[in-house]
């Protein structure tokens, strides 16, 4: 399995972004898929969790309200919406995919101005 994040960016305080992950390889194992970011200096932590069926989403308390994840199985990607950002939002954010085992994806930047 190889995940390919991309969306990131530069956005000032308030604005929006949209990140996808697209899944390539034995798409068809992959169980829980969702986001994690690490910021400068802090540990990696996670953001937002989707059951394979779409069904079931889980947020960070962070980010609560501000982001939604999605999932397009026909696509093999996953999605996350990132509205009301803010500058503590900053952070390289990497997409991961389950099956017995994690695979992690490539992470992309993204910026936050205040």
């Amino acid at each position: 399995v190889q995940l390919q994040a991309s969306g990131g960016g530069l956005v000032q305080a308030g604005g929006s972004l949209r990140l996808s992950c697209v899944a390539s390889g034995s798409i068809s194992r992959l169980n829980v898929m969702g986001w994690y970011r690490q910021a400068p200096g802090k540990q990696r932590e996670v953001v937002a969790m989707i059951s394979r069926d779409g069904r079931t989403t889980n947020y960070a308390e962070s980010v609560k309200g501000r982001f939604t994840i999605s999932r397009d199985n026909a696509e093999s990607t996953i999605y996350l919406q990132m509205n009301g950002l803010k500058p503590e939002d900053t952070a390289v954010y990497y997409c991961i995919g389950t099956t017995t085992s994690t695979y992690w994806g490539r992470g992309t930047l993204v910026t936050v101005s205040s």
